[in-house]
């Protein structure tokens, strides 16, 4: 669980920076992460990629979560415009 928790505030921190985005804060960033690293995993799955280890955790999560951001944030652009 920690592991998770680790990996997913790295993964949501980084997915933040590249979608160059407001940040979501700490809690954020981490449930982004967590939620991304499923996602980054199904993702790569489907096209015939296996996430292992650390880096490969990273990877994924980092994966899912920029794809998270960018649903979020086009969602959040649709509703206030």
């Amino acid at each position: 669980m920690l592991y998770a928790i680790i990996i997913g505030a790295i993964a949501g921190f980084l997915a933040g920076k590249i979608m160059k985005g407001e940040g979501f804060g700490i809690i954020g960033n981490i449930i982004i992460g967590i939620i991304g690293g499923f996602v980054g995993r199904f993702l790569l799955g489907l096209i015939g990629f296996a996430s292992t280890g650390l880096i490969g955790d990273l990877i994924a999560g980092i994966l899912g979560a920029v794809v998270l951001v960018f649903v979020v944030n086009k969602i959040k652009d649709g509703k206030s415009g």
